[in-house]
């Protein structure tokens, strides 16, 4: 069913600007250098998230149900695997270009189809495990250069370890989607959200044994502003999902690739690779295919339910 207030425009309106955001979010952890380490970078993330965050839950007048759970070890589970998925896709952004870092990232969604067939015995037909591989193909294009540096210089190679740590992150995070999906059967939205924030954060500190470098002011200041981008784009997203069909903002997804390139051609001097834009072509037309699909599915489950339903007018 639509929702209630339906108003695509708006939902769309919502989505974007969610997507900026999060750009944002990457460009600022991109400009704290890679100095930093990823358990750092993730508790800024986390940590200063949760503060516009609770400001909105306040505003709306559900900071205080939001803390109310029965499934503390599901909330546990998806903040263990999102927060390694964080982590490993923050390492690789700070050492790939920004534009590879948001396009190998793409698999996460691809991957989330495999995953739910298999933990979530989601029924998933042929015109759809056929675009998971055509954009499974796309990713290892936009990956394999990085990759195949391994070969000249092993493990010493920071670009390589960075490819590779996006497609971990890719996997971890299709992960907690499978996660995701068993909580929003039973638990509110605000409490997903609320929940990750706390327990990414918490899990982060867990890294500072493994030693945190001291930060400069301005490395700080980057890294919390990152944080307040995450939680703001996080409460944009919720409400564009208010407004429209998940179907008809999803795509919109996409069009994080075209402002991370602008952002990192002008900001860091990225230019991308003919491969690069090739297999990125290939990964968001296999994307929106999947989205497609799905959306003629759940018309075509509707319809049905409707037709076996008694008429009691």
């Amino acid at each position: 069913m639509p929702p209630q207030s339906a108003s695509p425009l708006k939902g769309i309106l919502f989505k974007v600007s969610s997507v900026t955001l999060f750009v944002l979010m990457q460009t600022f952890i991109k400009a704290a250098g890679d100095g930093v380490m990823p358990g750092q970078v993730t508790f800024y993330r986390s940590a200063f998230a949760m503060v516009p965050i609770m400001i909105y839950l306040a505003m709306i007048g559900q900071l205080r149900t939001a803390f109310r759970t029965d499934n503390y070890f599901g909330h546990f589970k998806r903040g263990f695997f999102g927060i390694l998925a964080m982590g490993f896709g923050f390492y690789g952004l700070l050492h790939l270009p920004m534009p590879e870092a948001i396009a190998i990232g793409y698999a996460s969604p691809l991957l989330t189809v495999v995953f739910a067939a298999i933990f979530l015995k989601e029924t998933v037909r042929l015109y759809r495990w056929t675009a998971v591989v055509v954009g499974l193909v796309g990713v290892i294009i936009i990956s394999w250069p990085k990759l195949s540096l391994f070969r000249d210089g092993g493990f010493q190679s920071l670009e390589a370890l960075g490819a590779a740590a996006v497609l971990l992150s890719a996997l971890l995070a299709a992960m907690a989607m499978v996660q995701l999906r068993q909580l929003v059967a039973t638990e509110k939205t605000p409490t997903i959200v609320l929940y990750f924030s706390l327990t990414a954060s918490l899990f982060s500190l867990a890294t500072m044994p493994f030693g945190w470098p001291p930060l400069s002011l301005d490395v700080t200041v980057k890294l919390i502003a990152s944080g307040f981008c995450g939680g703001v784009a996080q409460i944009l997203l919720t409400e564009s999902y208010r407004h429209a069909d998940v179907s008809a903002i999803a795509p919109f997804e996409y069009t994080s690739i075209l402002l991370g390139t602008v952002i990192a051609y002008l900001l860091f001097g990225d230019v991308p690779t003919a491969t690069m834009l090739i297999g990125t072509a290939i990964v968001v037309g296999a994307g929106i295919f999947i989205i497609y699909r799905e959306n003629r599915l759940g018309l075509e489950r509707r319809l049905a339910r409707k037709a076996n339903t008694p008429n009691n007018s």
